[in-house]
């Protein structure tokens, strides 16, 4: 068995923005208080991060921002995935010196590819960086869906060590593990099935709603990992209704208000993403309201 990068909460840490400039004293603030309330990773510029409205060099220094405020307190896992493989090399080996852990790839998107191009794309990445990788099945994004006979060919590279799944589909996941469990770790990639997923042997989340929420997400995994299922469960069936809001828009939008409304960053999102509809955050507020959140 490969050795495990974490477990518990791996938080997917947003990119503050002030207009259309990166706020990095936020930036180093959401590093620290993470870091404080007990998240176990941070996985920077990943979607949540909004890397696509990023040029590469923000994208870059993002990263070496976050591992710098890090200081090796925790890993930090550094989202390099791109829909051209030549692309996504480069950016794996222009964080390679920066103390990240690992790197993290998607499916390609738009272009696509078939089973047999997801097996060669993410081999060559493999090939080509010093850093692990970790493989990110994300199909609402990406239109792609890593089968799994194909991630069982995939996880077989010594350098792929985990795979973080957001398939809404349970009993794929389930089979995924079956299949390739004792080749590579598996987190959670969606919110919503942290614990029923941790209880088929994920090891944990990487995390929206850790942003807002970074004790208690860190805490229910925690629990889980414990065997403590009865408690877990009941932190997930609390929260259900906060992730919920957390994607009534397109992730981070509303994860960004959340987090303005309680004064932990600016609300600002780049274009095509605009701020989240009055609506829905009323909506959210009311939710955050009966979590304790906001008065």
């Amino acid at each position: 068995m490969k050795k495990t990068l974490f477990t518990g909460c791996g938080t997917a840490i947003v990119t503050p923005f002030k207009g259309d400039s990166i706020d990095w004293e936020g930036l180093d603030w959401l590093v620290e208080d993470q870091i404080q309330n007990g998240v176990d990773a941070l996985i920077a510029a990943g979607t949540t991060g909004e890397p696509s409205t990023m040029t590469w060099e923000e994208h870059i220094a993002v990263i070496r921002r976050v591992v710098d405020k890090a200081a090796g307190r925790v890993p930090v896992v550094a989202g390099a995935g791109s829909n051209c493989t030549r692309e996504a090399i480069e950016a794996s080996k222009a964080v390679e010196d920066s103390g990240a852990a690992a790197v993290l790839h998607v499916t390609p998107y738009y272009n696509k590819t078939t089973q047999e191009g997801l097996i060669a794309h993410f081999h060559a990445i493999a090939d080509s960086c010093k850093l692990p990788s970790i493989v990110y099945n994300v199909p609402s994004r990406t239109g792609m869906n890593i089968m799994p006979q194909t991630l069982k060919k995939i996880v077989q590279h010594d350098n792929i060590i985990a795979v973080k799944e957001a398939n809404a589909d349970v009993a794929q996941a389930m089979e995924k593990v079956l299949l390739c469990k004792d080749d590579v770790d598996f987190y959670s990639g969606s919110d919503e099935v942290i614990i029923p997923l941790m209880v088929m042997g994920f090891k944990g989340v990487i995390s929206v709603i850790s942003n807002v929420m970074p004790r208690e997400t860190s805490d229910m995994t925690h629990l889980a990992l414990q065997g403590k299922w009865d408690e877990a469960a009941a932190m997930q069936m609390r929260l259900t209704p906060f992730i919920k809001a957390l994607f009534s828009e397109t992730s981070p939008i509303p994860c960004k208000a959340a987090m303005a409304m309680l004064g932990m960053i600016q609300e600002d999102v780049r274009l095509p993403l605009v701020p989240m509809q009055p609506g829905n955050r009323e909506k959210m507020a009311a939710v955050m309201r009966d979590l304790g959140l906001l008065k």
